[in-house]
C-alpha cells in the first residue's frame, strides 16, 4: 500500500473496553496463537478507528515467560483498522490479523546485526498491486510486463519509509485479488499510511537487529478490544 501522508478467545482478565489489570500477564500471553514461535511483534491501537497506537516486540524464554524488548509509537492506516480477512485494496485500512514476515527491504543498507534475509532496494525495484498481473503482491524487478505501472509502487520514490522494512506476509501465501498487497512494517512518513504499520527509523533499526527468522518471529495487528481485538487472535 502506498505509505505516506495519506491524511483468542478473550482472557476472562480483560473486561471489554477497559485496559488489563494491574498484575495482568504480558500481552503475547493473553493471546490465543502467537505464531509458534519464540519472538513476536504486537502493533496494537487503541479501536477500529485509530490512526495510531503502539509497537511492542517480545521474546519468549526457556521458562516460556514472554519478555518486552522494546515499544514504540505506531502509525496505521489513514482509515484506521479492518478486519484481514474482508479487507478491500483500496480503502487505507491495516488490516488485523497474525502473519508471518517473509523477508525485510530497504533502500539503506541492513542495519549492523540484521540476521533476516534483506533486499536492497534498486531503481528497477517493484511491488505489484496490480489485480490482473501474475505478479500480483510481490516484488518485481524489473516490473512485470502484465504489471501497470499505475498499479505498483516504485519502491524507490518513497525514501523516507523504505529506508528500511519488514513484509509483512498478510494476503501473501496466497493472494486474493482486491484484498490488498504490499503491506509492510515500515518508517514512518508525514503522517497515517495507507495501509502499512509504521514507526520511527530508529524502531525500525532496532526491530530488524532484533529480529530473528530461525525463532520464527510473528507480527499480530489489532485492537486493544472488540472484535479485532489482538488477544481474539
Amino acid at each position: 500500500m502506498r505509505p505516506g501522508a495519506v491524511a483468542l478467545a478473550v482472557s476472562s482478565l480483560i473486561v471489554l473496553g477497559a485496559g488489563p489489570p494491574a498484575h495482568a500477564p504480558p500481552l503475547p500471553a493473553r493471546m490465543a496463537d502467537t505464531g509458534g514461535g519464540t519472538q513476536l511483534i504486537t502493533a496494537v491501537a487503541p479501536e477500529r478507528s485509530s490512526t495510531t497506537g503502539t509497537v511492542s516486540w517480545w521474546d519468549r524464554g526457556g521458562d516460556g515467560r514472554w519478555v518486552k524488548r522494546g515499544s514504540a509509537p505506531a502509525r496505521f492506516g489513514a482509515n484506521g483498522l479492518a478486519a484481514g480477512a474482508s479487507r478491500k485494496q483500496g480503502t487505507s485500512t491495516t488490516p488485523t490479523g497474525l502473519y508471518g514476515l517473509p523477508y525485510a527491504f530497504g533502500i539503506k543498507a541492513a542495519p549492523r546485526g540484521t540476521a533476516y534475509g534483506y533486499r536492497r532496494v534498486h531503481r528497477d525495484s517493484w511491488w505489484c498491486q496490480d489485480n490482473d498481473s501474475r505478479s500480483y503482491n510481490r516484488w518485481s524487478e524489473p516490473r512485470a510486463a502484465d504489471c501497470r505501472a499505475a498499479e505498483a509502487e516504485q519502491l524507490i520514490t518513497y525514501r523516507a519509509q523504505y529506508a528500511h522494512a519488514l513484509v509483512i506476509g498478510f494476503n501473501y501465501e496466497r493472494p486474493v485479488r482486491g484484498r490488498g498487497a504490499g503491506i509492510f512494517l515500515h518508517v514512518n512518513g508525514r503522517g497515517a499510511t495507507a495501509g502499512c504499520v509504521s514507526v520511527s527509523e530508529d524502531a525500525m533499526r532496532r526491530i530488524l537487529t532484533w529480529a530473528d527468522p530461525a525463532r520464527r518471529p510473528h507480527i499480530a495487528v489489532g485492537t486493544t478490544s472488540g472484535k479485532t481485538a489482538v488477544t481474539r487472535l
